[in-house]
């Protein structure tokens, strides 16, 4: 009797005691299990790469989807800059991948755009969001990078604008200045971009992005490298043509972080200058 009640006392701490070390031995964790707590590490420095496009049992946006976010960018920019509660905004969701990440993060969440491919996601032009200024914890944004990839058929999507076209720039910059608008004073704000190299010609995209979220009033926080992974050029005979015709791929994105003043500066106000008239006798 004494050797069951034995018996049943190992067996109960041997399942508490799962990925643990029990004594010597260390118990594995059931694949099932290890997948469902499966967590992006945070990163600690800015260079930030990633093996796959989601992570955990449940799905991350949709992988199949044109331009999908890596989900433990979202994950990252979460646990740095909100806590649950916060109100996080994507202006430009996609398939979702913010949505996702926020609800099992326990974040409140809503995600617009221009051509919805989530449940969960509003139809709205990102240029006018309808939000409350100074109502939101975080926004993030993964905006198009010019014309090369087709979003939707709206006549309104900015993704049909080249960004060799200053136009492109003006327009993300009325985008910015609503993510300014509804930002809560001290949040951030992390805008994830590319640049362009289309028909022998380098377009800079991502310092074009950058001096434009400063001149709205924006303050740089930093400024992160994500590397590639996954895109259509990652293949044998783009690398070939890479070496063959003396180009480069894009390796890397840029995630620029940028935070909402504390307080708003008042524009200055030009000193008047003071006429001397003439006195004519």
């Amino acid at each position: 009797m004494v050797k069951n009640q034995k018996s049943d006392k190992k067996a109960k701490q041997t399942k508490l005691n799962i990925g643990v070390k029990a004594g010597k031995k260390k118990i594995p964790v059931p694949p099932n299990l290890r997948k469902q707590d499966e967590k992006p590490p945070l990163v600690t420095t800015t260079l930030w790469d990633y093996p796959k496009q989601s992570y955990g049992i449940s799905p991350k946006g949709n992988n199949k989807f044109q331009g999908v976010t890596p989900a433990f960018i979202i994950w990252n920019m979460v646990q740095r800059y909100t806590k649950p509660g916060d109100l996080v905004v994507d202006p430009m969701a996609g398939s979702g991948t913010t949505v996702d990440v926020c609800e099992e993060e326990n974040r409140k969440v809503i995600g617009y755009d221009i051509n919805p491919q989530h449940p969960k996601i509003k139809k709205n032009d990102a240029r006018k969001i309808p939000l409350k200024d100074k109502s939101v914890d975080m926004v993030f944004i993964d905006s198009p990078y010019g014309d090369n990839v087709k979003y939707s058929d709206e006549p309104g999507d900015i993704g049909k604008i080249s960004a060799e076209d200053e136009k492109f720039y003006n327009e993300l910059g009325k985008v910015a200045e609503e993510i300014y608008r509804i930002l809560k004073p001290g949040k951030v704000v992390g805008w994830l971009i590319g640049d362009q190299w289309v028909k022998k010609k380098f377009t800079p995209v991502g310092f074009k992005i950058y001096e434009m979220l400063e001149s709205k009033g924006l303050e740089p926080v930093d400024l992160v490298c994500i590397a590639r992974r996954g895109q259509s050029s990652n293949t044998g005979i783009w690398h070939y043509r890479a070496r063959k015709f003396n180009f480069y791929l894009r390796g890397f994105k840029y995630l620029h972080i940028f935070r909402k003043p504390e307080s708003e500066k008042p524009k200055r106000q030009q000193a008047r200058k003071k006429v001397k008239w003439a006195k004519y006798k």
